[in-house]
């Protein structure tokens, strides 16, 4: 393949963490998997719909399990603008962190970002970028459910109303990181590079338009109207377990910033009373004496908080400690707790002279905030920071 704007590391601004960028340059971002069959045509649609004097490059991330690298290896010749691959051996964070991979890479003023099965009409491209221009907006969203916009693409009533439950959600969850945008679902838009960091961004699924929004907080922004088109060819991603995975990105999204994720903790630890009573009713229905039976009862309600609590709460901090010492940890805390506040009632009681009911409830305040803290602090410790000496060499706590 003849050199192109990624055959060198992209010049970075150490001030802003982002790359030095060529003033009114494209870059196409095109996350992809398994998406051979729409290459050529979407190439073909892009060399009719790119004018000549706008300089753009196209870069496919490419997570593909089929032949769709050696696919795009082949069309990238055959057209004017430069066409690059960068095939992911591990698809980390799905197609959102193929985006990732890609933002890291441009060094151009703008980013495009678009999907490849040619339900986002590649003609809207210069026109995403023009409307930036003209506005002065950071970020630019095809929208479907703008005037002029339409869902017509989607196949079946069924992904018509998942997508429009999964728009009123998040509009609901981030009302002031997605005002202005009508479609945070949207896997078509434009920004500025220097408006994003790629380090700032932790992408689960294909949703990458509302981790930008949320995480980046890109303003002003503008939308452009677009009719969603059927797919060219190939199967939808849409699945079951990406839905799961774009729930569990809410989730972490909402659970940000520390009272939210306070707010999370409390809230999962109510449900873990759910477990322990089923359990406690089971072994004392076998036989078992309520006393043991309660203690053995609790660790179910902490394995369910526990797991709860690692998929909404702390994605991002699950690396810095083997799974094993995370789970004996946390029910080393969570056991904690209990020993801790029969003495805290006594002490309320006898020193303050509460009532029973009123030492107990402070009791209970007291140790879900040394619980929510000592959880933070010493299961999830926040990614050591490494010096440019020892940034070479990876360490495990």
């Amino acid at each position: 393949m003849s050199e192109d704007l990624w055959s060198l590391p992209a010049p970075v601004d150490a001030e802003r963490d982002v790359p030095r960028v060529v003033a009114g340059s494209v870059t196409l971002i095109i996350p992809t998997f398994n998406e051979a069959g729409n290459i050529v045509e979407l190439l073909r649609r892009l060399d009719r719909a790119l004018p000549g004097d706008l300089p753009c490059a196209v870069l496919f991330v490419d997570d593909s399990t089929d032949g769709t690298p050696a696919v795009i290896e082949k069309a990238a010749a055959d057209h004017a603008f430069p066409v690059s691959v960068l095939h992911r051996e591990t698809p980390e964070g799905g197609l959102g962190g193929a985006v990732v991979a890609g933002i890291a890479r441009a060094d151009t003023d703008w980013i495009v970002v678009m999907d490849a099965d040619l339900q986002h009409p590649p003609h809207l491209v210069p026109e995403l970028v023009g409307e930036g221009e003209r506005t002065g907006a950071d970020l630019v969203v095809a929208s479907r459910y703008t005037s002029g916009g339409s869902r017509a693409g989607l196949a079946g009533s069924y992904r018509v109303a998942v997508s429009r439950g999964a728009t009123w959600l998040t509009k609901g969850l981030f009302p002031r990181a997605l005002r202005g945008i009508s479609d945070p679902m949207s896997g078509f838009f434009a920004m500025r590079r220097s408006a994003v960091t790629a380090q700032a961004l932790q992408p689960l699924g294909y949703k990458i338009l509302l981790e930008l929004a949320v995480r980046c907080r890109p303003a002003p922004v503008a939308e452009v109207p677009f009719v969603f088109q059927e797919r060219f060819a190939g199967e939808s991603k849409s699945t079951a377990r990406e839905g799961m995975r774009f729930l569990a990105h809410l989730a972490s999204l909402r659970s940000a910033a520390p009272v939210a994720r306070m707010i999370g903790f409390g809230l999962i630890g109510l449900t873990g009373f759910v477990p322990n009573l089923a359990a406690l009713w089971l072994l004392t229905g076998a036989g078992m004496h309520y006393l043991p039976a309660e203690i053995v009862a609790n660790q179910a309600g902490v394995l369910w908080n526990f797991v709860l609590i690692e998929v909404l709460l702390f994605r991002e901090r699950r690396r810095h400690r083997h799974w094993a010492d995370r789970v004996g940890r946390f029910a080393l805390l969570a056991n904690a707790d209990l020993l801790l506040r029969i003495p805290l009632i006594a002490v309320f009681v006898g020193r303050l002279g509460l009532g029973v009911l009123p030492a107990t409830a402070l009791a209970l305040v007291t140790t879900f905030v040394l619980r929510f803290a000592a959880t933070e602090a010493l299961v999830y410790l926040p990614r050591r920071r490494t010096s440019p000496l020892t940034s070479g060499r990876h360490t495990r706590s």
